[in-house]
């Protein structure tokens, strides 16, 4: 392992929407093949790494639920999704040589194991990177919770929120062009301000175990890398 590295263990949080076709649904090969190497790359480092991925691009259960589907059934069809972004995910770190586990919270065993978290630890310490499905297992709790959740358990230096933009801003950037960007924040200003960094459930657990989140643009030229060599990328918060 690199003496420089900034973390040595992380909890990767991926909208289901980073692996979306143009359209913004079902899974881009394409997008697979690039964050599969991506994280390749960074594991060659000597980085341990733990993975939450959304179902947006799939069925988001919150949105479900406002069109009318019962909000409990919406919610672990929600679930679901995330295991089917995490099979895929898997697949596509195996085919870089990537020893990788999928856990579950919900039970399936076909398809993943159940999530132990013991087990998830003794993965980890081998070097396996581990993919957590079916968020925390229980509805109305989102996948920003569980990779919250699943990054204390596993005691992660960090959770490193990968999206579409280049950090938190004070307003939607792409409605608000002029809105600010912050290199850093309090939990209890992003709580405080409502800024849309996670949910208040995920930012509350990382503000009580000081756990920090780097929020960074996961399509930027190898950002991944250069947070884990300590270059200034994204917003932190701590």
């Amino acid at each position: 392992m690199s003496k420089n590295l900034r973390y040595r263990r992380v909890l990767l949080k991926l909208s289901g929407e980073l692996l979306g076709q143009a359209g913004g649904g079902g899974i881009s090969i394409e997008k697979l093949i690039t964050l599969a190497k991506e994280i390749a790359a960074v594991k060659a480092l000597g980085v341990e790494f733990g993975v939450v991925i959304g179902g947006g691009n799939i069925l988001r259960g919150a949105t479900a639920s406002e069109k009318g589907i019962d909000r409990v059934s919406a919610d672990y069809m929600g679930m679901l999704a995330t295991v089917i972004n995490s099979l895929a995910l898997q697949n596509a770190l195996e085919n870089e040589g990537i020893q990788t586990r999928v856990m579950s919270a919900i039970s399936m065993e076909q398809l993943a194991e159940p999530y132990i978290r013991r087990r998830a630890i003794r993965h980890i310490d081998k070097g396996r990177v581990v993919i957590f499905a079916g968020g925390t297992g229980n509805p109305y709790f989102s996948t920003d919770t569980a990779a919250a959740l699943r990054a204390i358990e596993i005691e992660a230096d960090a959770v490193l929120k990968g999206t579409k933009v280049d950090g938190v801003y004070e307003m939607d950037p792409v409605t608000s062009p002029d809105a600010k960007r912050f290199d850093s924040l309090k939990y209890i200003d992003v709580l405080s301000r409502g800024l849309r960094v996670m949910d208040a459930t995920a930012i509350s657990l990382c503000m009580e175990n000081s756990l920090p989140i780097v929020v960074f643009n996961l399509n930027g030229d190898n950002n991944l890398q250069k947070i884990m060599q300590g270059e200034k990328v994204g917003t932190i918060v701590s």
